[in-house]
């Protein structure tokens, strides 16, 4: 208890699923508290690449007009994330937001992330470093999520797959599965992965996607009130689901904030958003919380992850005394 109970520093965080107490061990995944981040790939935007097609049509219109402001725009206001994605693992992050993308009138083959605009680095390329990342950490379990698809038909969609079950083959935790730490380790289960489009369905090692809680909200009150209010009245999902924390502008905000970025914005709330984080609990009850993710997750030298891992502490005092620490209904 005293190892769980002290503050994790970096090091701890780079393996912290295989130091979690034997305890925790036949816990399912989706009842422990998981660190995530938000638009995982955000880091790596390119500036010279065109605004994507699904974005508002007034936008896309002053893309062509003046590409040289308007592409640093929305760089700066779509970047979420500043540290590369292994990294990322190495800080403790464990649910990896990944919005996939095709690029318009691209004969190539090639898959890109995206927020806005698209991303330098490829799918291919992100995904083969989380492989070669989980390698090395033969006892962590990453949880993905893939979606968006813009500009993807079906024929890449098949591409797609085929290329996820050639990476991570065996690695792959099938959804049939309840995914606890010793069941993956029995089985060499790394990878827990959602494809959000009906493309995957009949895939067994692609699970469906996930509820992610999102307010759509720039005020971090906002974001704390509406994720309260899905707790007390919606409550957890049995599997799965994401608590986002992440702020979110839109054009009227911009335009009143134009020197600003959503790293300055996401700074000026973050020390509220995780006062709210200490007060959550993982667990079974109607109000507990799975993955929680959040923005430039390497801010103050990973803090966010750190006291997301050790929410894990009341998960293993309740184990200890055998009875729930809430008065919560308690999921099926």
């Amino acid at each position: 208890m005293a190892d769980m109970e002290r503050r994790w520093d970096a090091s701890s965080c780079t393996d912290w699923m295989s130091q979690l107490p034997p305890q925790l061990l036949d816990v399912p995944l989706w009842d422990l508290a998981i660190p995530g981040s938000h638009d995982t790939m955000t880091y790596c935007l390119d500036q010279r690449s065109s605004v994507l097609r699904s974005q508002p049509g007034i936008l896309r219109v002053l893309d062509h007009v003046a590409p040289c402001i308007i592409r640093p725009c929305v760089n700066k206001w779509g970047t979420t994330q500043e540290l590369v994605i292994s990294t990322q693992l190495d800080s403790g992050i464990r649910f990896l937001d990944l919005r996939i993308a095709h690029k318009t009138n691209d004969s190539d083959q090639t898959f890109y992330f995206a927020h806005g605009i698209y991303s330098l680095v490829t799918v291919k390329e992100a995904l083969t470093a989380i492989a070669y990342w989980l390698e090395q950490h033969a006892k962590e379990v990453v949880i993905i999520a893939l979606s968006a698809f813009d500009d993807v038909n079906p024929a890449q969609h098949s591409k797609l797959i085929d290329f996820l079950k050639s990476l991570f083959d065996k690695k792959f935790c099938p959804q049939t599965e309840v995914p606890t730490l010793k069941a993956c380790w029995t089985r060499g289960y790394q990878v827990i992965l959602s494809y959000d489009d009906s493309a995957g369905s009949g895939h067994m090692e692609l699970w469906p996607g996930w509820d992610y809680w999102w307010a759509n909200e720039s005020d971090p009150n906002l974001v704390i009130s509406y994720l309260e209010k899905k707790k007390d009245t919606v409550g957890r999902p049995a599997i799965f689901f994401v608590a986002g924390l992440n702020l979110t502008e839109d054009t009227k905000y911009v335009l009143r904030h134009l020197c600003q970025s959503m790293k300055s914005m996401t700074l000026r709330a973050y020390g509220q958003l995780l006062d709210w984080v200490k007060q959550q609990r993982p667990g079974r009850q109607k109000t507990c919380l799975n993955v929680i993710c959040a923005d430039f997750v390497g801010i103050s030298r990973n803090e966010f992850t750190q006291l997301v891992i050790a929410l894990n502490t009341k998960l293993l005092k309740e184990k200890s005394s055998g009875e729930p620490t809430e008065k919560n209904t308690v999921l099926d």
